[in-house]
């Protein structure tokens, strides 16, 4: 990762810009529209006849909708400091949002809740998620766990999940939209793993349409069969690199005998 930031930052910031511009599909009239500038300005900047102020940079970065973290490397290219903070969760400075996430993975229990940062590694889990890593291959419980490796992998809830190709599909079609906001490599890369994982029956693909509004993932736990949903949650208005990439994802029991099962166990 350092030698692919270095080289990022290498390179012009008016090329960086362009890059944004295009993941974003919009034409230089589209984005001058927005940002309220010529679209010959838009033009100069982008093949460095003209360097951008600190305050445009930042301007276009807001309307192209670029993550904090890229925003720095935008900053840096021009010239200019980063002005996005990268705190460790563990830091004294990120102890209120420790405490918050601690509240809601808390106040989840007894049903399965997560926290993972941008790669979908776990950073904090309430004791219900312990679900999720029953009859699983030591070698994926190392330090950090990655939320998606351990959904899909054939050695973990891979091999227990009954409606597995449904839930492979979204879990992708996620982790694609992801890449193409963020074009981010070691997403990408993650993702090129997680399709090359073998699928029983050769199933890669999600059935047809049915009836059911969200699809649950079916994972089955001895003689059961729980059906749980999940939503995902980020913090609003970040203004520090590590908090605006963090994720809370929370399990939801979608039927009653499911609900009552883990409260009881949990």
């Amino acid at each position: 990762m350092t030698m692919i930031a270095e080289e990022t930052f290498q390179r012009p910031v008016g090329e960086l810009l362009r890059g944004w511009r295009e993941r974003r599909r919009l034409s230089q009239l589209d984005l001058a529209n927005q940002v309220d500038v010529s679209t010959r300005h838009v033009s100069f900047v982008e093949n460095g006849r003209s360097k951008p102020s600190r305050e445009m940079v930042l301007r276009l970065a807001e309307h192209l909708d670029v993550p904090l973290r890229d925003r720095n490397q935008l900053l840096l290219a021009g010239g200019y400091a980063p002005i996005y903070s990268e705190a460790s969760l563990h830091s004294p400075a990120m102890l209120a949002i420790r405490r918050t996430l601690r509240r809601l993975l808390e106040a989840h229990a007894p049903f399965p809740a997560l926290v993972v940062d941008r790669w979908w590694n776990i950073v904090e889990s309430n004791a219900a998620a312990a679900l999720f890593t029953e009859d699983v291959a030591p070698e994926l419980l190392s330090a950090p766990i990655n939320a998606l490796r351990l959904t899909l992998h054939p050695d973990a809830l891979g091999g227990r999940i009954t409606n597995l190709a449904e839930i492979r599909a979204s879990a992708l079609g996620t982790l694609h939209r992801q890449i193409a906001s963020t074009a981010d490599p070691e997403l990408q890369d993650l993702y090129d793993e997680l399709r090359g994982y073998d699928v029983p029956g050769g199933e890669r693909t999600p059935p047809g349409p049915t009836p059911e509004v969200v699809v649950p993932m079916r994972l089955r736990r001895g003689d059961r069969e729980l059906s749980l949903l999940t939503t995902i949650a980020t913090f609003g208005t970040p203004l520090d690199v590590t908090v605006s990439e963090l994720m809370i994802e929370q399990f939801f029991p979608a039927d009653d005998a499911t609900a009552e099962y883990l409260k009881e166990l949990f």
